[in-house]
């Protein structure tokens, strides 16, 4: 039966290194963030339906992982993200998604903190004061539902230690 593992937290915490890594130390297989992909080269911004879209591609990679067979899957981001960018930006979350975050269940969520420096990029928004808001965001949401969830901190290859701790703990037999 696979086991699906969501990295998640704010912006530039590591989550798609710790992503490929974990599926690297693990035999697993890993999935980008949907909403890089779908963003990248883009010249203009992004309208609520393209975020619609980027949730979509979420359940489709959900959906995929889940084919594969595979032990562990790792996923860069999921639908808590996106419904928190939806509320953040749009102040507006599509009826559907709901229902989508409690059909598709995640076994553990790895919530990475900002304790590491921001590395800034062109589809990068919420640097400086605004990751520990969204930090605690994240982690309200997993708590509120009921989501097993572990938070990961360190600094290179001692956050990789602590989120390869933090699968053995949360998804030991």
């Amino acid at each position: 039966m696979t086991k699906v593992i969501v990295l998640t937290g704010p912006e530039s915490t590591a989550k798609s290194t710790l992503t490929k890594e974990l599926a690297r130390h693990f035999d697993g297989l890993w999935f980008p963030e949907c909403a890089r992909e779908y963003l990248s080269g883009r010249t203009s911004g992004y309208m609520y339906a393209d975020v619609e879209e980027i949730a979509r591609k979420q359940i489709e990679q959900y959906d995929r992982a889940l084919r594969s067979c595979r032990r562990l899957v790792f996923l860069d981001t999921w639908l808590i993200i996106t419904k928190v960018w939806f509320e953040w930006v749009f102040e507006e979350v599509p009826d559907w998604l709901e229902e989508a975050v409690r059909t598709h269940p995640v076994d553990l969520f790895l919530l990475c903190r900002p304790d590491i420096p921001w590395q800034p990029d062109p589809l990068r928004e919420n640097g400086g004061e605004q990751r520990e808001k969204l930090f605690l965001t994240y982690q309200h949401e997993l708590q509120s539902r009921g989501f097993r969830y572990a938070g990961v901190e360190g600094h290179g290859d001692v956050r990789t230690m602590n989120a390869i701790k933090a699968v053995k703990l949360n998804l030991s037999p």
